[in-house]
């Protein structure tokens, strides 16, 4: 089983930045692939970004390329997302996602989830 919390989220205006994180316990977070997901309020959950499980590959959503980063640190068991440029479309509960399948897993919804973190980006 593998537990994972997000945090980092806030009110913030557009244009500034967040970083989210998301620690994981146990001791396969290593083997995992990793990623972030959102959903606004009235949408579907939608997929945000991925890592593979050393971080040599990243994947993301068309809407956030160029201003999301997600990267990770094995030691600490932490998955982060530093999101540049926020937009009020932004908006939305962000949830971290973990997947022994790969990125595949991940972008599938197949895995393990958060609770999420709200992330409000003000107009």
């Amino acid at each position: 089983q593998v537990q994972l919390v997000e945090s980092g989220g806030g009110l913030v205006q557009a244009g500034d930045s967040l970083r989210l994180s998301c620690s994981t316990s146990g001791r396969t977070f290593s083997s995992y692939a990793m990623g972030w997901f959102r959903q606004a309020p009235g949408k579907e959950r939608e997929f945000v970004a991925a890592i593979t499980w050393s971080g040599s590959s990243t994947k993301y959503a068309d809407s956030v390329k160029g201003r999301f980063t997600i990267s990770r640190e094995n030691p600490r068991n932490t998955v982060y997302l530093q999101m540049n440029s926020l937009k009020p479309e932004d908006t939305a509960v962000y949830y971290c996602a973990a997947d022994p399948q790969g990125v595949d897993g991940v972008v599938a919804g197949t895995g393990y989830w958060g609770q999420g973190t709200q992330v409000t980006v003000s107009s």
